[in-house]
């Protein structure tokens, strides 16, 4: 998996930096705070792309995966979490970036509490 990541998240840092080749010929007199924003932009993309990768590869991502031992406990009674489907969540991060994240849903019988995401 780590080869496939870094095979993806190479051809993002080659995607910025050759738009930002592309963007600087295009605005060849541009301000540096100009070329600061347009910087910004590109890399809070990346950002947001490595933190779904990263998030999603942890392994609370998928309770299922994990035998019962090895997954989180309850919060308030700590007890395992029993997984209650998969649920989609949308967050805002910095650069105004949306990620959409889909993890197990942990639940705690006993408390009849939810986590998402577990742990």
């Amino acid at each position: 998996m780590r080869q496939e990541f870094d095979a993806q998240w190479n051809q993002l840092a080659e995607e910025v930096m050759s738009g930002m080749r592309e963007w600087r010929v295009q605005q060849p007199r541009a301000t540096l705070a100009e070329i600061e924003a347009a910087l910004d932009e590109r890399m809070a993309q990346m950002r947001a792309r490595l933190l779904t990768d990263l998030a999603l590869a942890s392994a609370a991502a998928d309770l299922a995966a994990s035998p019962p031992e090895e997954r989180p406990r309850c919060g308030v009674c700590g007890g395992i979490l029993h997984e209650r489907g998969r649920h989609k969540r949308k967050l805002t991060t910095q650069g105004n970036q949306t990620v959409q994240l889909e993890r197990s849903y942990g639940y705690c019988p006993s408390c009849e509490v939810g986590f998402f995401p577990p742990g």
